[in-house]
């Protein structure tokens, strides 16, 4: 009889975390990964761009946060080229579930900081107003863990040589929801 309660209180839990992980007073933390690549043959070109995430969600289904951005490119006899950025993010999910993906959320995500690409040996650079946009899906493999992908829109505009920059960036991201203080109170309450 103890397992059973046990194992209805454990599927109520799971069922209440499943709609959770979006509302008011989470916290979502994660990383994105963008443009990875490794050349196997000539010219031996390595890249890999990584965004570490943070937001919290202010409303059901919107959270507010921030980003950094590293990344690096490079290749054998060839110049490197760096990028990075910081600053302000926002995120907006849909209202349901996808009905495609049963766990899965559609989202648009905007982001506006500093930023700055530079390439080595007397290449082109530009350092100044990072902006970016775009949709994006998560699907949710736990009540906490999501897996995601972005399709987003970066420009760059600054000083330097290089003045305006853009590209077009598909990013695979792996994101982890925390409840925030209300929510593992209504958890603790359901329990006793």
């Amino acid at each position: 009889m103890k397992k059973i309660k046990l194992l209805l209180l454990a599927s109520a839990l799971f069922a209440f975390a499943a709609h959770a992980q979006i509302q008011k007073g989470n916290v979502l933390v994660g990383a994105n990964l963008a443009n990875l690549s490794f050349g196997l043959k000539d010219p031996n070109v390595i890249s890999i761009d990584l965004t570490p995430k943070a937001a919290w969600f202010v409303r059901d289904n919107v959270a507010l946060g921030g980003y950094v951005n590293l990344g690096i490119q490079t290749a054998n006899s060839s110049s490197t080229t760096t990028n990075y950025g910081i600053g302000a993010l926002g995120r907006y999910y849909t209202g349901s579930d996808v009905e495609l993906l049963r766990h899965g959320r559609i989202f648009g995500e905007a982001s506006l900081g500093l930023g700055g690409i530079n390439v080595s040996d007397g290449g082109g650079h530009s350092n100044g107003l990072d902006i970016g946009f775009g949709p994006g899906f998560a699907y949710f493999i736990t009540p906490a863990i999501g897996l995601e992908t972005l399709l987003k829109y970066n420009g760059l505009a600054g000083f330097g040589n290089a003045g305006y920059q853009s590209t077009l960036s598909l990013s695979f991201g792996f994101q982890i929801y925390l409840p925030g203080k209300s929510t593992a109170r209504k958890v603790k309450n359901d329990v006793q």
